[in-house]
């Protein structure tokens, strides 16, 4: 019966979600988002962790979806060979990230987004235009923008995730992503 009422939920939550067209109509995250809020609220389809704890997991399975996709588009499109190992390195670092995550997310009944997010999504279509030369540099600009953006995130997350599982994650992780950062950071200077 438990298993039908949150089969139920989700469903009308999904509805409603498609019915009122509001901005998570394509957007994978704000749906999984909406979708852990649901459960948060629900005596029957309950949620393991607080709101934010599962807001935090939705962001960083979006943004480590995004990593790995751009940086396949790098490996098959790039042209310079220090961006390319840096892209093998964001595609085993973030492939191992976000499948922890997806092991914690499913002991936790959190609903992780099953693709990245539409801003993310603006991201993959603006670089996928792009070949060679083009492709490197926009690439390395948004890396270290999306890896300053990502410190601040995790750091944040090590101090305010209360959930231990997350938290561990978080913490894990965040010396990882500051090591990308000062790859990145590197790679971009030496490309002026």
């Amino acid at each position: 019966m438990k298993k039908l009422t949150l089969v139920l939920s989700t469903a009308i939550c999904a509805c409603l979600l498609q019915a009122c067209g509001g901005n998570t109509k394509n957007d994978s995250k704000a749906t999984a988002d909406s979708v852990n809020a649901t459960k948060d609220t629900s005596a029957t389809a309950s949620i393991g962790v607080e709101k934010g704890d599962a807001a935090f997991a939705t962001e960083a399975a979006s943004g480590g979806m995004v990593e790995v996709v751009l940086a396949k588009m790098v490996q098959a499109k790039g042209s310079d060979a220090q961006v390319k190992a840096f892209a093998d390195k964001m595609v085993a670092d973030h492939t191992k990230a976000n499948d922890e995550l997806k092991d914690i997310a499913k002991s936790k009944s959190i609903t992780l987004p099953p693709v990245p997010g539409a801003d993310e999504q603006k991201i993959i279509d603006k670089l996928s235009k792009k070949t060679g030369k083009d492709l490197d540099k926009a690439y390395v600009d948004d890396m270290v923008d999306d890896h300053k953006n990502d410190v601040k995130k995790f750091t944040d997350a090590t101090k305010n995730v209360k959930d231990a599982d997350l938290n561990a994650f978080a913490t894990k992780t965040l010396p990882v992503l500051q090591m990308h950062l000062d790859m990145i950071t590197k790679i971009h200077d030496s490309m002026k």
